[in-house]
């Protein structure tokens, strides 16, 4: 968001796996080094990233998903040509209400585990 005014830059769609919690331990991301960039009238789009995808795709850590991820990109550019999903209806206007406090982490949440 354009600090100013609260207008959008640009609709950025991320593709990654889904978070994993490991007790104890955090939460497991992995995020598939491919996103799409939209205008925010969705006139134009590209994508961001794709050449991080190709080196992660010849080291073999996408073998497995990568007709996954062709699938989901193929599928968030028919949401966005066909103006549906989070494309429909424009940019939205939901924001947190301000009165709400910041949400505040447990204790020990900042600490490691040697080792891991």
């Amino acid at each position: 968001m354009k600090p100013n005014t609260g207008e959008p830059i640009h609709w950025y769609v991320t593709f990654e796996l889904p978070f994993t919690r490991r007790p104890g331990l955090g939460i497991d991301t992995f995020d598939l080094c491919i996103g799409l960039v939209a205008e925010p009238d969705l006139s134009s789009w590209s994508w961001k990233d794709a050449d991080e995808y190709a080196p992660i795709r010849r080291l073999g850590w996408v073998d497995d998903l990568h007709a996954l991820v062709d699938t989901a990109r193929e599928r968030a550019l028919g949401l966005l040509h066909d103006r549906a999903g989070p494309f429909a209806g424009g940019w939205p206007t939901w924001s947190p209400d301000p009165a709400w406090p910041l949400p505040v982490l447990p204790d020990g949440a900042g600490t490691t585990v040697a080792g891991r």
